[in-house]
């Protein structure tokens, strides 16, 4: 049975249903609008364990998933939404030993996922112009203990080619990816998988056009909305909220041939 320690991060979901991500240490407390809990409590008890707050309200301690790492990243750039994320690691095709190219590091969220699938015999090389955003990345990798599994480099792949060659995978997540596209041709192995991110239609269009003229085939485009269901019986309907418009996903393969 997996048991919590010092220094573990926990999901603490309350009785209304909402989510923190907390790092148990002892001597300090979790507050909430529905009470507080010692954190000490929770040290030595599986995980779902459930601990009652000082107003009497039930809070469950449960493991994070990627999904909670991800959610709860600290943004320093808009992040790959988890719905998204999904789409791309199956159409991607990335498994352990994959060789990965990402061009836009960002926040992680998406650096964090591909290095957690390509272990433990691939790995990732990402890159982005900003070394702050590289210094992130670093940090979050290091605590996950993923880190041995990317390289982080710092450049405009606008200007400057790819360092690797014969990759499974390129995914772009720039403003200019169509700028990005021979270079992507080049680094990867034939029929390996291209995919881009974008929020407007006209980077789609601007990218599918030089995917045509660069050599891949295959080029599809897809958009996913996320809605969830209030399940109760007799009164069952969707939520008023939903995760609408995120990113445009763009992918394709690569022929051996341009023309």
């Amino acid at each position: 049975m997996s048991v919590i320690h010092e220094e573990d991060e926990v999901i603490i979901l309350t009785e209304k249903g909402k989510r923190y991500s907390v790092k148990v240490v002892r001597g300090r407390r979790f507050h909430s609008s529905e009470g507080f809990i010692e954190l000490s409590s929770l040290i030595g008890k599986p995980y779902g364990c459930v601990v009652t707050s000082n107003t009497g309200a039930r809070f469950v301690a449960f493991k994070p998933t990627l999904v909670d790492i991800i959610m709860h990243l600290p943004r320093i750039t808009q992040i790959v939404y988890p719905k998204d994320l999904g789409y791309i690691i199956l159409h991607a095709d990335v498994k352990p030993g994959s060789r990965v190219i990402e061009a836009g590091t960002g926040s992680a969220a998406l650096t964090i996922v591909l290095a957690s699938y390509v272990k433990p015999d691939g790995h990732v090389y990402s890159y982005d112009i900003k070394q702050e955003y590289l210094s992130n990345a670093d940090k979050h990798l290091s605590r996950l203990g993923l880190k041995e599994y990317v390289d982080l480099k710092q450049r405009d792949v606008t200007a400057e080619r790819f360092d690797e060659c014969d990759v499974d995978t390129v995914i772009l997540d720039l403003p200019e990816p169509w700028k990005v596209v021979e270079a992507s041709w080049e680094a990867l192995k034939p029929s390996g998988r291209f995919l881009s991110l974008s929020p407007t239609v006209e980077q789609v269009v601007e990218t599918v056009e030089s995917l045509k003229a660069n050599g891949f085939g295959d080029i599809q485009c897809i958009e996913l909305m996320q809605r969830y269901i209030r399940a109760k019986r007799g009164m069952t309907r969707p939520e008023f909220i939903m995760r609408g418009h995120t990113a445009y996903i763009v992918t394709a393969r690569k022929q051996v041939d341009k023309e």
